[in-house]
Formats: C-alpha cells, structure tokens, sequence
C-alpha cells in the first residue's frame, strides 16, 4: 500500500520534471528560422526567458492551489482527490507535448496549459502527506517519510530518464511518455487504494479523541497560528527556491555551462536527486533518534552552503561533477525533503489539534505552497542574474537563501533549547524522560494516555511532593 502511493507521486514529479530535461530542445524548437515560417522567439535569450516565466507561472499557480486545495484532503477522500488531480495534471502535461504536432505554436497556449498542470498538481503532495500520516506514528516517522518522501527524487530520475531515452525521437515524445504513465496510474490509485490503515484491519496511528466524535478540518488561519509553522514556511521558501531552480535548471546548466549533449546533461543530473535520497533517509533517522529535527536540519543547511560553493567552482569533469552534485543534492535535497514531509506531519498534529489528522493537509499546503512561492520567484530572477552576471552568481544567490533559512530556524532552535533546560518528567506508560513544555516536535502523544495523565496528575521530578 505504501509503496504504491510512494510510485503514485513519483509520476506526478516525473511527468513535472519533463519540461526541464528539453529545454535545448524547446529552444532549438522556438528560434528555428530555417523553416521559412516566423519562430517563435526571435533569439535564444527570449526563449530562456520565456521557459523562466513558465517555470515561475508553475509554481505561482502551485502555490495558489496548495493554498485553496491543500484542504481538500482534510474535507473529502485523499484519494479521490489525488486521481483526479493526476488525471488532470496528465491531460496537461500531454496537450503540452503535442502541441508541436499542430499547424501553430502560441506562447499563451503553453503559458495557459502548464499553469493548469501547476493548479491540478498541486493537491497531489498535501493529499499524499496526510494519507502517510495517518499510518505512521511520531517515533518513526522521520526515518519513514524520510525514505517516503525520496518519491519525489525517485520521480525526477524516472522522468529524466524517460527523457534521455525519447529526446532522440522528438521531445514532444517526453512529454506524451509521462503524461500517459500518469494517467493510466491514477486508476490504480482512484479504483484500488484507501487512505486509512483502519480500512485494511489495522487501527490508524492518529486517532480522534473521541471516537464518537469525527474531528473536523481546521481553517487556513488556524493553522498558520500552529506553533512553528509560520518559521518552517519562510525557511522553506528560501530552500525550495535553491531546491526547484536546481530541479528546472540543472540539465539546462549542464548543458550551457559544459556543453554536454543534452541526454547526457540529463542522465548525469540524476545524481542531484540521488544525494537527496541518500540524506532525507538519514536525517530522518538521525531526527528520530535525538526526539528533534530542528538542530539537525540547521545543521545540515549550514554545511550546503559550503557544497553550493565547492559545486559552483566544479571542473568539466564527469566524475567530479557528477560527485560534487550529489553532495549538494545531499545537504539541499535532503533538508527540503524532510521538511515537506516528516516536519510538516509534525506541525500539522501540534498542540490543540493534537489526535486528529485532519489539519496535515491543510498544514502542508501552507508549507509547500510558501515554499514555491519562493521558489517561482526565483525561476523569475535566474535568467536575469544569470544574463548580467553569469552562472557563479546564480550560485552566490542560492548560498544567500541557505543563510536566510537557517535565520528562520534560529527562533525555534533557541525556543527549543530553552524548554530542554527546563524540568522534566517522566511518562507513565514508557518511563522516558521528557520535557515538561511541548516544542513541535516532542508533542505527539497517545490522546488516550493523556487524559489518564491529567486525571491522575504527573509529578514532577522537582515539585515539592517529589
């Protein structure tokens, strides 16, 4: 079951990582005069400022459907919501590739369509996240969906390489490619899955208060009011920024900056999603094991700024490069990963809304829809700093936005330090030590056990009666 919601959204990240393994193609495409008929664009700059507007105009209208849509699964069934989503983000994906194969190509009709694949894809991540976190509980779930989350990596090799085999015959096969895997997997995930672990025997990890009672969704402002949620939206808005513009650019890097061909730039940009994979596991682990996640995603994003730099001096030399990329694919990758899910899990089931899912979706669109506003602001400013300044400065701005991120995360790390220093007590029914105020990531407790704890009271280890 898992695994197969795991495979569902690696195809919606791979039908979404189509578009940046054929830029040169697109360009090539859009500037053709040998024709004898008008090119699109009149020079290649035009056309990568085109393919930068496209790339910002996804994930504006991503983060706008995250915003609306990310309550979606808190209000109806996720996965009805999330085949439906795929079906749609599929229609456009493909009506994108063929339009190649039509007797006129309009700049407004791919603006138009790959805005609509943004708005239908984005209640894929939202609807997946609070399917996961109904069947995973706190002590786990960073080492889980950790390796969960590795989907979305999983995604982009599979669409790279579904590129790099098909550009040969035309990039428009690319796109077809993908957007018929989607499709066709939507009716597995619309027909075939459930969301709740209790639909299949097993009792879910979060469970109402009151079994009575069916929780209900919380609103957009409430949420963002949940401790820690606005700090992990702003962080991740400055990392998904550096994240996505490596996602839309990097083969198109690869092949500018080195002059790769173009199925080789997109073979080896794997190796990014692959240091993701390899860090999003282990700092989940890691996260699990200290009961916290704060310090170590600070500390993990500290060390990206020194491989964005290392990465930014690269040589032209497969190997090197292709190690160097998957150590910054790890330091960035890995934090972007965890926070989109475990961390948004966490947030989503915070304080007052303790012992009910139905906030996950709703909390993770609002992180994941802040983090690509960010990151559509940035697909913006790239070809332009690029044009004034070359590729080293893209690289500087991605290692400022590291910074900045790690600043939003200082509150909460020293929020969380202070609670630390604070008396402890220890929990009846595990005999561990814990902090006697709840930070974000230490508040997730059996709701049942909780109230035997208030009714009998839980001594402390420094009060009087002690």
């Amino acid at each position: 079951m898992i695994t197969n919601y795991f495979f569902s959204y690696a195809l919606v990240h791979a039908s979404r990582k189509t578009l940046s393994t054929v830029k040169p193609s697109l360009i090539t495409e859009w500037t053709d005069n040998s024709t004898g008929e008008q090119p699109v664009f009149p020079d290649e700059h035009s056309a990568e400022q085109f393919l930068a507007l496209l790339d910002g105009s996804f994930l504006v209208a991503y983060a706008v459907g995250l915003y609306l849509g990310g309550t979606l699964g808190d209000h109806y069934d996720p996965t009805k919501v999330l085949a439906c989503g795929m079906w749609a983000s599929a229609v456009t994906v493909f009506l994108f590739g063929i339009l190649k194969w039509l007797p006129f190509h309009s700049p407004a009709f791919y603006a138009l369509t790959w805005i609509a694949c943004g708005l239908f894809q984005s209640v894929a991540w939202p609807t997946e996240i609070s399917i996961m976190g109904s069947w995973f509980g706190h002590n786990s779930r960073g080492a889980v969906l950790g390796l969960w989350s590795s989907c979305a990596s999983i995604g982009n090799i599979i669409g790279t390489l579904v590129s790099s085999h098909t550009i040969q015959l035309g990039y428009e096969y690319s796109f077809v490619a993908n957007a018929c895997s989607l499709f066709f997997g939507a009716f597995f995930i619309f027909f075939c899955l459930s969301p709740h672990p209790i639909e299949h025997g097993r009792d879910a990890v979060i469970s109402d208060t009151n079994d009575a009672e069916t929780p209900k969704a919380i609103s957009i402002f409430r949420a963002w009011c949940l401790p820690g949620v606005l700090a992990y939206s702003l962080a991740y808005a400055c990392l998904k920024l550096v994240n996505y513009s490596l996602f839309f650019w990097l083969p198109f890097y690869l092949h500018a900056h080195y002059e790769w061909e173009e199925s080789v730039a997109d073979a080896f940009s794997t190796w990014f999603d692959l240091g993701g994979i390899i860090a999003a596991v282990l700092i989940g682990i890691a996260s699990d094991h200290f009961s916290s996640r704060t310090p170590i995603l600070i500390f993990m994003l500290f060390l990206s700024m020194g491989s964005l730099f290392i990465y930014a001096n690269s040589p032209n030399d497969v190997l090197v490069n292709s190690f160097l990329m998957a150590l910054t694919g790890f330091f960035v990758g890995g934090p972007s990963n965890l926070i989109s899910s475990a961390v948004a899990t966490d947030l989503g089931e915070a304080g007052e809304i303790r012992g009910s899912a139905r906030a996950l979706s709703t909390v993770t669109g609002i992180i994941d829809g802040t983090g690509s506003i960010g990151a559509g602001i940035g697909q913006l400013l790239i070809p332009k700093i690029e044009a004034s300044f070359g590729w080293i400065a893209v690289f500087y701005g991605f290692i400022v936005m590291m910074f900045w991120a790690i600043l939003c995360l200082i509150p909460l790390l020293w929020k969380e330090l202070i609670s630390r220093s604070r008396p402890r007590y220890v929990h009846l029914h595990t005999g561990r030590s814990e902090d006697s105020s709840e930070s974000y990531s230490d508040n997730i407790s059996d709701s049942g056990i909780a109230k035997v704890e208030a009714a009998i009271g839980v001594r402390h280890r420094n009060s009087p009666d002690s």
